[in-house]
């Protein structure tokens, strides 16, 4: 063999040695971007994931803020509400005494009660229904005392209201107070 001959085939063999190594090198570099690429997906993944659960957080943030200014609006006059109930308990007690005495000279007292009843009812103050017989529940009523039940029917029942009870919008601001039997 000649050196030409060997000449040619030493660049042959070193041809195919750089295509090896180009192709070994693209290998590598196609891996190392893959890796790249997988590392991105997953900080997207985890980003996109922190979005979300940010803002469903505000979502719910907005939601209870709304409902809390809803519910302050409603009970925003409580305070003053419940220092006008012993005044409609005096003017309940005051009309009772009135209609014993059978005058029409007090007719404006009764006109006063129904005005201040409704103005109070127009800002959500209901009066609670108890009645003599309902059964007693301690989430909405307060028991003062108990006592021998006059019939068995009334064992556990509300034998008498002693005080009336209110709610302000849904929430009871005053429980009705009430003797229970035995």
């Amino acid at each position: 063999m000649s050196k030409k001959d060997k000449s040619k085939e030493n660049d042959s063999i070193e041809e195919v040695e750089l295509n090896e190594n180009e192709n070994t090198e693209q290998e590598m570099d196609q891996e190392h971007t893959d890796d790249a690429v997988a590392v991105i997906k997953d900080e997207l993944a985890r980003e996109k994931d922190r979005y979300l659960r940010l803002f469903a957080e505000f979502e719910n943030y907005k939601k209870r803020t709304a409902r809390e200014r809803i519910e302050m609006f409603k009970t925003a006059g409580e305070d003053i509400v419940l220092s006008l109930l012993p005044v409609l308990d005096d003017f309940e007690r005051a009309l009772k005494e009135i209609d014993k005495i059978e005058d029409n000279h007090f007719k404006g007292v009764g006109l006063i009660n129904n005005k201040l009843r409704e103005t109070l009812r127009s800002k959500g103050l209901e009066m609670m229904e108890v009645k003599q017989g309902d059964s007693f529940d301690s989430e909405a009523h307060e028991a003062i005392t108990q006592i021998p039940a006059p019939d068995k029917k009334l064992k556990g029942k509300i034998i008498d209201v002693v005080e009336k009870g209110y709610t302000l919008g849904d929430k009871i601001i005053r429980y009705p107070k009430v003797v229970i039997g035995q």
